[in-house]
């Protein structure tokens, strides 16, 4: 059973059956936000999606990046992300017509940021992730 359905751009309806949130920002005990280190949180949540579902490809869509008008220090300007991270796993009906829609179904990962803590559902998902080219990014998986 899916946690909720997203209705992309394309028309296409995709199924979330996982979900991951955390504060962007919840374990930053020293320093402040800033370019290397939101590279460094990108770069880490894309490898633990990958160990975390092995054989789904998985995607990022790239966040936002603020620069609030506040002092530089050390590591460059502050550059905030969204306050939530969030990894999903979502499924559909196959990619490729040439499967049988009984026994295929395609899947992705999904890394985006949001900035609340709310489930996508329908037609009110973040607009990043109602554009995901699915047929492009998704891969089809025998059940």
């Amino acid at each position: 059973m899916a946690l909720a359905r997203v209705v992309l751009s394309s028309g296409r309806s995709v199924d979330l059956s996982e979900l991951r949130m955390s504060s962007t920002y919840g374990g930053l005990l020293e320093g402040y936000p800033c370019k290397r280190l939101n590279d460094l949180r990108i770069a880490g949540l894309l490898r633990s999606a990958e160990h975390t579902f092995p054989g789904t490809p998985v995607h990022l869509i790239p966040p936002p990046r603020e620069y609030p008008d506040q002092y530089a220090g050390a590591f460059g300007p502050v550059e905030t992300l969204p306050a939530v991270t969030c990894v999903g796993r979502f499924r559909s009906e196959a990619v490729d017509p040439a499967h049988d829609r009984v026994l295929y179904r395609s899947h992705l990962t999904v890394v985006w940021f949001q900035p609340a803590p709310h489930v996508p559902s329908g037609c009110d998902a973040e607009p990043a992730l109602r554009d995901l080219s699915w047929e492009l990014l998704a891969t089809d998986e025998e059940l």
